[in-house]
């Protein structure tokens, strides 16, 4: 296999973030995409900002150098966005994550990430890795939420 570790990062981010929209787009109605219950306190709208939010900062601000700055406690405490703007702010993630994806050199792999994530230093390589795994998680979560409380 000659795919690098890129190449397959930047095939996973797409597709992951492409079922994102997806999902976004399959509620019935747009409202539900903000309901949470005792037992569900993240919904999926949130969810959707928290991931926007993770891959500007990690993947975008970081490598593509975008000038991104995060308010993450806004990922989960504003509501009612618009499914519009949702989208729209999936499709600019998934820009700059594939145009910053494409910065990274086989060096830089193998080098730390350069920020400290609690009180760790990853490689670069294995934070991209984790990076591909919190989005799968999250959007598995998303779909769970649509079924359940989409009706």
């Amino acid at each position: 296999m000659n795919d690098s570790i890129i190449e397959i990062l930047k095939t996973i981010f797409d597709r992951d973030l492409t079922k994102l929209k997806t999902e976004i787009e399959s509620y019935t109605q747009e409202e539900h995409m903000w309901v949470e219950t005792p037992d569900i306190s993240n919904s999926a709208g949130n969810l959707c900002l928290h991931l926007v939010g993770n891959l500007n900062t990690y993947i975008g601000a970081e490598f593509g150098k975008t000038g991104y700055i995060r308010q993450r406690e806004q990922e989960f405490s504003l509501k009612n966005v618009s499914r519009i703007e949702l989208l729209s702010m999936i499709d600019d993630t998934m820009k700059i994550v594939m145009d910053s994806l494409d910065m990274i050199t086989k060096e830089d792999l193998q080098k730390e990430y350069p920020r400290i994530l609690m009180d760790k230093n990853p490689s670069t390589h294995r934070f991209l890795v984790h990076l591909a795994t919190h989005l799968t998680y999250h959007l598995g979560q998303i779909n769970y939420h649509r079924r359940i409380l989409d009706v």
